[in-house]
Parts: structure tokens; sequence; C-alpha cells
């Protein structure tokens, strides 16, 4: 299954591949390059060409890995990168003036041995610099033939004015004023079963548009696998030692959600992963998860989630599951 977005047409394919985790944040210590190497050659191979990566991630190793990776494949693969984060020592902090983004730019081509980027998405906006200013650069590059379209990542919702609810108003917002400079190809943003925020009003913003939406976390970093166990540790520095659907106690109260998805997964002979990525997919024709993967195994079952149909009757019983728990409201 192929999958197009924007309207410069970008054929991204059904499932795309998150390549974060292979050398940022879900592990103190990196996977050894040679897996990861095996990891995007099997989701290649298994037909995805969406490869998603950024600058920050390492930082620069997960771009060398994926450069490495495409050494003699960069016609199979979609190549999509960031710009716009600075990692520090204890923080991470934004960086969107137009003379960084140039360089940063040029750093990545070097680094995933290419000549041209086929997404360049801001990973997020700098409230130092106007960010008409920061899309301009970016626009630039697209003229100089550096970068074929434009992406922005705007991958959590902000607290909403009601209790509980979140809203991506102010990026939506943000998305207005930027595409008064250059058209914006597709907006990065977190969608899944369990955080479904999307849907009401970021997506259908985008569908109006024909703007691509890719759905990042769309296995609720790793909870909808069904492969989580409520109790279980986290590393320090992963990002779900900190979250509160990670706690114990959530892991246990959203444990329903999963039960969920495996019975409509049973029926299918399929996993609950494929079942969330099957859900993610039927948001629309413009949608595509991005799921991360550091394991071969996991990367291509990801990847034939693409040839799961969900049924009106699994759709209406995924509907039906209770509202995740535990948020940072």
């Amino acid at each position: 299954m192929r999958r197009t977005i924007g309207a410069a047409r970008l054929d991204v394919g059904a499932v795309g591949l998150g390549c974060m985790p292979m050398s940022w944040a879900y592990s103190t210590s990196q996977q050894r390059g040679d897996r990861s190497l095996r990891t995007v050659y099997a989701a290649l191979d298994a037909g995805v060409r969406l490869l998603d990566t950024a600058d920050m991630y390492g930082p620069f190793t997960n771009e060398l890995l994926i450069g490495r990776a495409l050494k003699g494949r960069r016609s199979d693969a979609f190549l999509s990168t960031k710009c716009g984060l600075l990692v520090g020592d204890q923080h991470v902090v934004a960086n969107g003036r137009p003379g960084y983004v140039r360089r940063a730019c040029d750093a990545s081509l070097r680094r995933l041995q290419t000549d041209v980027i086929d997404l360049y998405q801001l990973h997020r906006a700098d409230p130092e610099v106007p960010v008409e200013e920061t899309w301009g650069a970016m626009a630039e590059l697209v003229t100089a033939g550096k970068v074929r379209a434009l992406g922005l990542s705007a991958v959590g919702a902000r607290a909403g004015r009601r209790r509980g609810s979140r809203t991506y108003a102010a990026t939506i917002r943000q998305l207005e004023r930027i595409q008064q400079v250059f058209p914006v190809s597709a907006v990065q943003a977190e969608l899944s079963v369990w955080s479904p925020e999307t849907l009401d009003d970021l997506m259908p913003w985008c569908a109006a548009r024909g703007v691509g939406v890719l759905a990042a976390m769309p296995l609720g970093n790793g909870y909808l696998t069904g492969t989580l166990k409520p109790g279980m540790g986290f590393e320090p520095d992963d990002p779900r030692a900190r979250h509160p659907r990670f706690t114990a106690e959530m892991m246990a109260a959203n444990q329903p959600v999963v039960v969920g998805l495996r019975r409509v997964a049973e029926r299918h002979g399929a996993t609950p992963a494929q079942v969330a990525l099957a859900w993610v997919l039927r948001q629309g024709s413009h949608v595509v998860p991005v799921p991360g993967a550091k394991r071969e195994r996991w990367a291509v079952e990801n990847a034939r989630a693409a040839e799961l149909v969900l049924t009106e009757r699994d759709l209406a019983e995924i509907a039906r599951l209770p509202p995740a728990r535990g948020s940072w409201d």
C-alpha cells in the first residue's frame, strides 16, 4: 500500500519508520550500529519508504546511522529529518535563526550522505525568532534544491480550557502563519488509540488543505503493543520513566485498552500493535503512522499493519474502549 501526501504528492508509503529509538531517549546505552542497520534494511525490504530522523537524535548519531544504511539504497527511501533543537548537557533549546537553519541543513546532508532531503521539518519554533523568518530560511533550501518539501513537528497537544482537554489550537495558528510564506507539506503530531486529540482540530485543518499528517507515537510509546507490563521499570533517561501514564498504577488502569486491541487482533490473526496502526491508517488517506522500532522483528510487523483492513465492527469496538488514564494536565 502506498500513500502520497501534500500538494506535491510526496510518495511516503503507508507506514514509516521512526528511527529515534535506535540512538536516543529510550536507552542509556546506544544500540549496536549493525543491529540498527539490519532494522533499517528489514523495514525497507518490507516496503517501508519513510525514514524519520532528526539532527538532535544522538545528537547527530542517528543521521549518521541512516546515512550509512542508505548507501546504495537511497532511491528506496523517503528521507525526513528535522532542525531547530540544540542538545546541551542538561537541556534542549530551540534555535530558529536563519543562519543556523542553513548550517544545520548542510550538516544533515553531509551526515545523511545525500544531495537532497525529501522532507525537512522544523522540530520546534524558537520563541525568540518570528516563525516566518525561520520558515523563510527553510523555503530558501527548497529553492536551492537541497530540500524537496517542508514540514512542521508538533508532537504534543497543549492543555485546553476545559479540564482534561487538549488542543492543537496554538499549532494551527502557527501553521496558518507559515503557510503564507511557503506551503506546508506535512505536520508530525501524536496520534494513537489512546491519544486521539489530533482528530478534534488539527486533522480537519490538514485534510482541508491537503497537508499530510505523520502520526508520531502511534503505539503509545510502546504501551499499545501489549508487551509492557504494569510495574516494569524504565531506565532513567527513558521518557516513560517520567510520564504519568507509565506509573505502575496507570499502566494497570489502562490495561482494558490493550485487552480491547488484542480482542480485535485475534479475529484477524494480527497483533495489538498492528491493530493500533491500522486504526491510525483509517483516520484518513493523508495520514501515515511513524512507529519507532529498534529491532527487525518490530519494524517488519509494523510494516505489515498496512495489509490489515479493520471492519466497521472493529472500529466501533475500538471507539468504545475507555479513554486512557494519566496525563500531563
